[in-house]
């Protein structure tokens, strides 16, 4: 599978707002509010596509990326270049998930030499879990929101 990151474009955007992921993951169905559109072009993410320019995820960096109870619970003290993802549904759970994540890292990692980096995820997800431990990360800080655990996860960048 080869990847591509791309700007993200309204069209892009519109197609993420639409995805739909199966139980248990259906915690991540976007549900339409007044100004998502505009946060997904506000130029903090960006859209995954492969060499035929389909779109197969995205990425955001920065406060995007945070949940806001973990400010409230301060897990977002230390300075870290904050990063999420998000897999076209279609494309979870088939072993894509190794290779769309080195990508995004690589790419975070150089435009932001020195910063260790941090994801939050939803604690039940052990798969993403257990893939970001896979690729260096290490469980750092727990946190309650109204749906749920979350934990963040840190990695040295080792672009520094």
């Amino acid at each position: 599978m080869d990847l591509l990151i791309r700007s993200m474009t309204e069209g892009y955007a519109k197609a993420i707002l639409d995805w739909k992921y199966e139980k248990p993951y259906d915690f991540y169905n976007i549900e339409p509010e007044e100004g998502q559109l505009q946060e997904l072009l506000d130029g903090t993410y960006f859209a995954v596509v492969n060499s035929v320019d389909e779109l197969c995820g995205f990425f955001c960096v920065g406060n995007a990326a945070r949940i806001p109870a973990g400010h409230q619970a301060s897990v977002y003290e230390a300075n870290c270049v904050d990063v999420g993802f998000g897999m076209k549904p279609e494309l979870t759970g088939l072993g894509n998930g190794s290779y769309f994540c080195m990508l995004i890292l690589e790419f975070v990692e150089r435009a932001n030499p020195c910063l260790p980096l941090r994801l939050s995820v939803a604690h039940f997800n052990k798969r993403a879990i257990k893939l970001y431990k896979k690729l260096g990360f290490e469980m750092e800080k727990f946190f309650s929101t109204e749906n749920g655990l979350f934990v963040t996860m840190i990695k040295p960048n080792t672009n520094g």
